[in-house]
């Protein structure tokens, strides 16, 4: 250490505290790696791998990207497992004395991501992590959501139950216990998850930091009965603190469920039903849920996938969905309404989850404020007598008017995607703001002025005031004209066919002009911080219209989907009998050119256990079979 450049030894005084993570250290306009964090980011993005010399211990493998392409770049080493910790430079290099000061501010990993770009589409993207005791706890995040919820699994087939959770969810990231290990984890899923695996320390699973770390968090919860729901709960906090620095305001609260109040799905039955992806390619085409995804929103999509995943076993509970779909099948004029303002409707649970976190944009701000301005029609069109869930949902529904309008009268309706440029706040919101600007304004109304005047007084036609970052403002002339220069203009560059000029008095204009903008500039990304974090502090509430929304979504497309495919309503009840008349297969019914021959089921435990099914190959004996099951399960989501 004592041979290496003080810039080597920030570096690797930093990248001993993240073991197992790639380090992207900001140099300037560029994030490099070293070492063996170079040779394999070389590989993985496809880029020039070099050298420098750091000290006299020689030289050290170098790779780079530009910094303004931080988010594709990230994107493919997290695509292929890798976490990488962004570390950047948190002071002034202008004002430091010696090395620059540089912090890590993040660490992403494929169960923490929060960025659009780096995000499947409406998908969710699941964190999960599993302890161990006598049984397993399962805690399962999705922090680009906040949603968060634990459940346990026991008994002789705890590992088969485990799975079954585990393929529900399909996590981007499992976090494991050491008394399950990563091979264990393997061997568990039995190869039917691909996810990056981390096995934390046995202290992660403490109940004792479990419960403070919770309740520092979410305040109140209903763990206490949950002990290995509690140690993974715990251990995710902690995780993600570590990983977001802290930043994870998102998380409002923890939901616990049974395991039991839904239908157990294994992998086999998942894929044998074809119900998110297709045995043929594993595609979404001819799936159930292609077939059912008529929603508007980004929720709606996540909830309908959530309930194809997790049917209810409630009788109650599925009464109460199908009694809010039947009304929305009765009633098409409101249903397209609804439908119709759904579509304005957008991922309000990841643009709040941003905002909590520092990391939404003006256009995400803007996003919000639209989405809060369809609320109120979405109310109005409702009825006031509604069935007992739509009216659940319909209180669930904040339209948040006072923030709408403060994000309206505060930022443009298009601002840029950057932060750093200004054009963020609208004229009017701020005095300050305004006068900075009229300012710059002026300033470069007196540059124009100046360059006619200029013209004028020189005769040189072709003089022109311009500006740019190395030399800032400055008079050109074509050489054709060099002989008509006053002796008052200062030579500062020569071009192709031309020469550059300054004088005093553009020198001092420029300066009050550069000053104004760089202080209105400044003055707009604390403005701008402010409002966001007005965002950030109505996020529970936010998040509960969000969630409402989504579930509005989901019954509004079911009752669509049953109105489109002729489909009516199932009687569900505690027997055990199944009696399906005229039933069709949903999926194949849909792929076929002609129409699909309907036929009946009838099944109890008395006379009717067994069905013996005959026929020759491709006769429809696994088509009847799936349909069953298929009709099932789509009467048990609603």
């Amino acid at each position: 250490m004592t041979d290496l450049t003080p810039m080597m030894k920030q570096y690797n005084s930093i990248k001993s505290e993240y073991p197992g993570t790639i380090l992207f250290f900001r140099m300037g306009d560029f994030y490099e790696t070293f070492g063996d964090d170079a040779i394999l980011t070389s590989k993985v993005l496809n880029i020039t791998l070099t050298s420098r010399g750091h000290g006299k211990g020689g030289r050290i493998p170098l790779a780079g990207i530009p910094y303004h392409a931080l988010d594709s770049y990230l994107h493919k080493m997290v695509r292929a497992g890798h976490k990488v910790a962004i570390c950047e430079q948190v002071e002034d290099p202008k004002k430091a004395k010696g090395v620059v000061k540089r912090d890590v501010v993040r660490v992403v990993s494929p169960g923490t991501v929060l960025e659009d770009s780096m995000l499947q589409g409406r998908d969710n993207n699941y964190l999960v992590t599993i302890s161990k005791g006598k049984g397993y706890g399962l805690a399962i995040v999705d922090v680009s959501t906040g949603e968060f919820t634990v459940t346990e699994v026991a008994g002789r087939d705890a590992a088969k139950k485990l799975k079954s959770e585990l393929v529900r969810y399909y996590p981007a990231e499992c976090l494991v216990d050491p008394d399950i290990g990563c091979r264990g984890f393997e061997e568990i899923v039995e190869g039917d998850l691909a996810c990056t695996i981390t096995e934390l320390d046995a202290g992660a699973f403490s109940q004792e930091t479990a419960a403070e770390i919770i309740t520092e968090h979410v305040g109140e919860h209903e763990l206490d009965g949950m002990p290995l729901a509690l140690s993974a709960a715990g251990a995710t906090l902690a995780y993600l603190n570590e990983m977001q620095k802290g930043s994870v305001g998102q998380i409002k609260g923890i939901r616990a469920y049974e395991i039991s109040d839904f239908m157990m799905l294994d992998s086999v039955t998942l894929r044998n039903l074809e119900l998110f992806g297709n045995i043929r390619d594993g595609g979404r085409t001819g799936t159930l849920f292609e077939l059912m995804d008529k929603t508007r929103t980004p929720m709606g999509t996540r909830t309908l996938r959530a309930w194809i995943s997790k049917p209810l076993m409630d009788i109650g509970e599925i009464n109460r969905r199908l009694d809010s779909v039947e009304w929305l099948f009765n009633d098409r004029t409101l249903r397209a309404e609804v439908r119709e303002y759904l579509d304005e409707v957008r991922d309000l649970e990841r643009l709040v989850a941003r905002s909590v976190h520092g990391s939404a944009n003006a256009r995400d701000l803007v996003a919000i404020k639209t989405t809060l301005a369809v609320v109120p029609h979405i109310l109005r069109t409702l009825k006031t007598k509604l069935p007992d869930l739509l009216s659940e949902i319909e209180t669930g529904i904040d339209p948040c008017e006072e923030l709408a309008m403060m994000i309206s009268e505060s930022i443009v309706e298009e601002p840029p995607l950057g932060l750093r440029e200004g054009g963020i706040i609208r004229e009017g919101y701020n005095k300050d703001l305004d006068e900075l600007r009229e300012m710059a304004v002026s300033g470069s109304k007196w540059m124009t002025t100046l360059e006619e005047a200029e013209k004028q007084r020189t005769g040189i036609k072709t003089l022109k005031i311009k500006y740019n970052k190395v030399f800032g403002y400055f008079i050109e002339v074509s050489k054709s004209y060099l002989d008509r220069v006053p002796e008052e203009y200062i030579k500062k560059q020569t071009v192709a066919n031309a020469e550059r000029f300054i004088t005093p008095d553009l020198k001092e204009k420029e300066s009050q002009i550069l000053t104004a903008t760089e202080r209105g500039t400044a003055l707009e990304y604390e403005l701008f911080g402010d409002v966001r974090e007005k965002v950030a502090e109505k996020a529970a509430i936010l998040q509960g219209t969000a969630s409402a929304l989504g579930n509005l979504d989901t019954l509004v497309t079911l009752a669509e989907v049953a109105s489109l495919n002729d489909y009516h309503r199932p009687k569900v009840n505690d027997s055990s009998n199944i009696n399906i008349v005229d039933g069709r297969h949903p999926v194949v019914e849909s792929l076929l050119a002609e129409r699909f021959i309907p036929n009946d089921t009838k099944l109890d435990m008395k006379r009717n256990r067994v069905v013996i099914l005959t026929g020759p190959n491709m006769a429809g004996k696994s088509t009847y079979m799936r349909q069953i099951a298929l009709i099932t399960l789509m009467a048990q989501i609603g």
